[in-house]
């Protein structure tokens, strides 16, 4: 099933933990249309900008998929409103900074990223209503401000 032109719900659910672990990674009805939201107005946006394809590392996780990786039952991913991904060849930084000038968002996170290693790190985006639009950097310690 394809969510927007260019990405896919196997894309979006695809998950090496669930795989190994035989847990179920199927989203409700509800975490779908989330998804499809995502896929319009942070994934597409940033596909037609660079028009270079990319697979996201991650999405919808479901609950127990989401609590066997260690993540927080209050993550985006477990309601299908946030994506993980990296756009090859170029520095995660620079993505990050143009999805918070360019694309609508709630929490934008440029997670593990290490200043001088443009391939450090991923994008974490998410998108609900009303957006936040939280623009920061997480360092696995500390948390700053993305600018």
């Amino acid at each position: 099933m394809m969510l927007s032109e260019h990405f896919s719900l196997s894309e979006l659910t695809k998950s090496s933990t669930a795989t190994r672990k035989g847990i179920d990674n199927t989203p409700d009805n509800t975490a779908i249309e989330n998804l499809i939201t995502v896929c319009e107005k942070i994934l597409e946006p940033v596909r037609e900008h660079y028009g270079i394809p990319f697979a996201p590392n991650s999405g919808y996780r479901s609950p127990e998929l989401n609590r066997a990786i260690g993540s927080s039952d209050k993550s985006q991913h477990v309601t299908g409103e946030a994506v993980d991904f990296e756009v090859p060849g170029l520095d995660n930084k620079d993505v990050a900074l143009w999805v918070m000038g360019n694309c609508d968002f709630d929490q934008l996170i440029l997670e593990f990223y290490k200043e001088g290693d443009p391939a450090s790190g991923w994008v974490h985006c998410s998108y609900t209503w009303p957006n936040r639009k939280s623009a920061r950097i997480f360092d696995g310690t500390n948390w700053t401000a993305l600018s």
